[in-house]
């Protein structure tokens, strides 16, 4: 729980939908959104070490949202945690508001990419755990969400295929598996990382206790991925 500098007001996970309820107007891409929201409130909630007071500390978790097309769970999530105060809320991708369709990092408190174009969050994370390697911090973990479809493209192929051999452990991967992925992947998705050298495990999207044990499992000398299964998106 975080209590928002604005209100003083303390907000749980049970105040998400209220919170997500404050963004109105088109292009919500709502499922999108939906089924990213416990995946994203156990990272910031139990997981991620970063501080809205210290966005830039070097030494912070880094967290991606490759998953940007649908990001009314991630504002609100931010919200929640003092990130970015509510009252940007509904405003929502209004022309001046700082909460666009896609998360712009440098509107965004918190945000440490722009995205919403598919396939690009996997490899930028490759990237900035290389980046942490090669400055000698050892501490931070990158941290990036991906949604299944998103396995289509194959920047993120050549991402999986590098990030096991290079041994990347600060690099951790979280697919939302909602049946919207156009090419299905002999042995299911976990399957295509763990034959590229990665730790992997597939759990309830909406089991809180099993994200964080996936979280937090760990994987020693191997870049790590979780699937996390919700419902489908079209039923």
């Amino acid at each position: 729980m975080t209590i928002t500098e604005e209100t003083g007001r303390v907000h749980g996970y049970d105040d998400l939908p209220g919170l997500m309820g404050l963004m109105t107007g088109d292009e919500k891409h709502g499922p999108a959104a939906t089924s990213t929201l416990d995946v994203l409130w156990v990272l910031y909630d139990r997981v991620l070490k970063v501080r809205p007071e210290q966005p830039d500390d070097p030494e912070r978790d880094r967290f991606l949202l490759s998953k940007g097309h649908g990001p009314m769970a991630y504002y609100a999530v931010l919200a929640a945690k003092g990130f970015v105060p509510v009252d940007w809320l509904p405003g929502f991708g209004t022309y001046d508001s700082p909460l666009g369709h896609h998360p712009d990092r440098t509107l965004v408190p918190g945000a440490e990419i722009g995205s919403g174009s598919l396939g690009h969050g996997l490899p930028i994370a490759v990237g900035t755990a290389l980046g942490l390697r090669a400055q000698g911090l050892k501490r931070p973990r990158v941290w990036v969400l991906t949604g299944d479809a998103e396995l289509d493209e194959g920047s993120n192929h050549e991402a999986i295929a590098f990030a096991g051999p290079a041994g990347l452990e600060q690099l951790h991967t979280v697919v939302v598996d909602n049946a919207s992925a156009s090419h299905a992947r002999p042995g299911g998705i976990a399957a295509r990382f763990e034959v590229a050298g990665w730790s992997t495990a597939s759990v309830d999207g909406r089991d809180h206790e099993a994200l964080y044990a996936a979280f937090t499992a760990p994987h020693p000398g191997r870049p790590h991925v979780v699937v996390a299964r919700v419902e489908p998106k079209n039923p």
